[in-house]
């Protein structure tokens, strides 16, 4: 498989917390999925695993754009998802999906890391 594009990104969490403080749990209907949503919610510390999934996003849109793409990509069209041994993965969906055909990328890795204070996410995009 031939790399076609790599992001990278990391999201404070205090930021996040702020975030949640002042626009409240609803505000994050315009960033994460229903699926994100209710996975971070469901957690002890929700803002790390926001912080986590935002840094995903931005990853993406970044490998997106190393890789060629140059439309703008919604934050509902790239969801983070986890298969059931806890692994993360990428749903390209939308024009995220488009853009992935047109480059024909074969797969979309994804790394994720987070601590109390940040949340880092590094995406490869692969033919």
């Amino acid at each position: 498989m031939n790399p076609l594009g790599i992001g990278i990104d990391v999201v404070d969490v205090a930021r996040v917390e702020k975030f949640l403080e002042r626009h409240g749990e609803d505000a994050l209907q315009r960033v994460l999925t229903d699926a994100e949503r209710e996975y971070c919610l469901s957690k002890a510390a929700p803002a790390r695993h926001v912080a986590v999934r935002l840094a995903a996003k931005e990853a993406t849109f970044k490998a997106f754009h190393s890789a060629g793409a140059r439309g703008m990509i919604g934050w509902l069209e790239i969801e983070v998802q986890r298969h059931p041994h806890g692994e993360p993965t990428l749903a390209l969906l939308g024009r995220a999906r488009e853009f992935a055909d047109e480059l024909h990328v074969g797969r979309a890795l994804i790394s994720l890391s987070h601590s109390d204070a940040q949340g880092v996410a590094v995406v490869l995009l692969l033919a």
